[in-house]
């Protein structure tokens, strides 16, 4: 019985070990400005996966960002494969420190958006249309900066700690877009 608990201990350390911190990214290019790549128009096209790993949706969308006295805007026009629109507003604030605060009109809250080298994460609870009502969804949201113009991004969704879905989508600056 004791080398099974040193056994679940010694897992458990592990686990804990292993937790991905966006300052793991601190040497990796290009270097993702939030300011820089979040300026002018962008398209962004992706799937939502449901707790099992499987897409049950398709989307495309046109970003309108832009940055005024140090405050970004970014305007989402979401169309989904069944015809759905979703608009959403992202209001980002510096908060001195390089990373920043992010607010929405669907997000209870405040992200706080963190960056280091050519990555960007932002954790925040989204509120989900479900049955008629919505539902608070924490979402971590990891951005990957591949090119100048190019971006991925990876947002995991969980409820009560358990996975709930996922999206996966790239966000391209448009050329002449800014």
């Amino acid at each position: 019985m004791p080398r099974f608990i040193t056994l679940v201990i010694l897992v458990l350390s592990l686990g804990a070990c292993s937790s991905v911190s966006v300052s793991d990214y601190r040497t990796f290019k290009p270097t993702f400005k939030v300011e820089e790549f979040f300026q002018g128009s962008l398209t962004a096209h992706g799937v939502v996966k449901n707790r099992s790993g499987k897409v049950i949706r398709t989307f495309s969308a046109d970003i309108d960002a832009q940055w005024r006295d140090g405050i970004g805007t970014l305007d989402e026009d979401f169309v989904f494969d069944d015809g759905e629109q979703q608009n959403r507003i992202w209001t980002l604030t510096p908060r001195g420190d390089g990373s920043y605060t992010g607010t929405a009109g669907d997000v209870t809250g405040e992200g706080l958006l963190t960056q280091a080298g050519n990555s960007v994460f932002l954790d925040y609870t989204l509120q989900v249309p479900y049955r008629g009502d919505t539902i608070d969804v924490r979402v971590d949201d990891r951005m990957y900066l591949l090119t100048p113009d190019l971006l991925i991004n990876e947002s995991k969704m969980r409820k009560f700690g358990v996975r709930v879905g996922e999206i996966l989508l790239v966000i391209q600056r448009v050329p002449g877009g800014a």
